[in-house]
């Protein structure tokens, strides 16, 4: 399948892409990409701003997806531990590449925000 035909409504492709590149589910992909095994508390301290409903939200869809795996241990407190899946390193390898890209020309696209900006 064409990346194009992503653009038709009701089109699966298009429920992932929007999965994997919200800010969220970047930022997760990221997170676990970088650390490997993170408990939920560790993964919303490397996240900043997200709020826990955003972020139990952001892993069930990821989770569903095939992206990332929920690991329950039986001890007390509960621990959960997040990692990604074969899939999940594929793509989080992809969005990583898009989050340099973007920390590398914040700056350029601020430049361009203020000129337009200042042109209305």
């Amino acid at each position: 399948m064409k990346v194009s035909e992503a653009a038709r409504a009701g089109c699966p492709e298009r429920a992932v892409l929007e999965h994997v590149t919200s800010t969220w589910g970047v930022l997760v992909l990221v997170q676990l990409s970088d650390a490997g095994t993170l408990r939920f508390s560790e993964l919303r301290r490397r996240i900043g701003g997200v709020s826990e409903k955003m972020l139990a939200q952001t892993l069930r869809t990821l989770e569903r997806d095939g992206f990332i795996r929920r690991r329950a241990r039986p001890v007390i407190p509960p621990h959960v531990d997040y990692d990604l899946t074969t899939l999940g390193v594929q793509v989080a390898e992809k969005v990583s590449a898009l989050a340099e890209w973007t920390a590398r020309n914040v700056t350029a696209v601020t430049a361009a925000q203020q000129t337009y900006d200042a042109a209305l």
